[in-house]
């Protein structure tokens, strides 16, 4: 499965916020959490796109979201 990553300038660029201020949203729980490729710090795209579909959702609710989703694909 090949994911596009996401960089915080990139994402920053996307929700018109500085790359210091999605930093802040990754700490305090209020974006997708990322991954972490060698050093650096990424997030999924598929993610990204659909927490912003989501209203952005808490980090917490995002997760529920995804699981009960998961539930959902997996139960048909």
């Amino acid at each position: 499965m090949n994911q596009n990553l996401l960089s915080a300038k990139t994402i920053a660029s996307i929700l018109s916020l500085s790359k210091r201020q999605v930093f802040r949203l990754n700490s305090s729980g209020k974006i997708p959490a990322p991954v972490k490729v060698g050093g650096a710090v990424r997030w999924k795209q598929s993610h990204i796109e659909l927490w912003i579909n989501l209203s952005c959702p808490d980090r917490k609710n995002f997760e529920a979201m995804l699981k009960a989703e998961d539930k959902n694909v997996k139960a048909a």
